[in-house]
């Protein structure tokens, strides 16, 4: 996300009132004073990202919750893309900023919370997961995860970070060695992951649905 499109966020969450600023008012407040028109693009391009709505003939600037948003149409719930996982190693940072929104109807979701993000599958090492019926995680898949899930057992097809790093897995206990380990499900040859106590190492979700790319 551009930066100034990152202050207008910021300024349109603080300030109730930004709607009835003109936009060289707005254009002074996030540092680019006399330039109007870049103000109104990048706004325009938040309300094309479903970040915020945007109606300049009535002055309104608000900006759009994480969550349910009713249209006339049908209820849409607008989830945070917050990066890659690799299905795989784990080799892509984990970093956790929102790329973009995606709008979603309740209908495809598995369920309703405020705590779904998405993930966008890298690698094939889980294309014989299965999810939800008939669906597989393949690469370029977009991969529902509940980020309030705490209660982990053995089957679970979780987001594990390891080391900063993003991967998707198969999540089991090995109550022998009193260790976690996290295995493929593929096509293909992959070795499992042993967690040891001192990684740095954390689980980020439960994977609860898919969405075909």
């Amino acid at each position: 996300m551009h930066t100034k499109q990152k202050q207008l966020l910021a300024l349109i969450d603080s300030d109730p009132n930004v709607g009835s600023y003109s936009l060289r008012t707005i254009a002074d407040k996030i540092g680019v004073p006399d330039k109007p028109q870049i103000v109104k693009y990048h706004l325009q391009q938040l309300e094309k990202a479903g970040l915020i709505i945007l109606n300049l003939t009535t002055g309104t600037i608000k900006p759009v919750k994480k969550g349910f948003v009713k249209s006339t149409v049908n209820t849409v719930f607008s989830l945070p893309v917050v990066g890659s996982a690799n299905c795989g190693p784990a080799t892509i940072f984990a970093e956790q900023n929102i790329q973009q929104y995606l709008k979603v109807s309740s209908s495809m979701l598995p369920y309703n919370k405020k705590d779904l993000y998405a993930l966008i599958a890298d690698g094939n090492s889980m294309n014989l997961a299965e999810v939800e019926k008939n669906k597989t995680i393949e690469s370029g898949d977009f991969v529902l995860v509940d980020s309030g899930y705490k209660s982990y057992k053995n089957g679970d097809i979780v987001v594990a970070v390891i080391d900063g790093l993003a991967t998707i897995k198969r999540y089991r206990f090995d109550k022998e060695n009193e260790r976690i380990v996290l295995e493929a499900h593929s096509t293909e040859k992959y070795l499992p992951i042993f967690i040891h106590e001192e990684d740095d190492f954390q689980l980020s979700g439960k994977v609860v649905g898919i969405i075909k790319s």
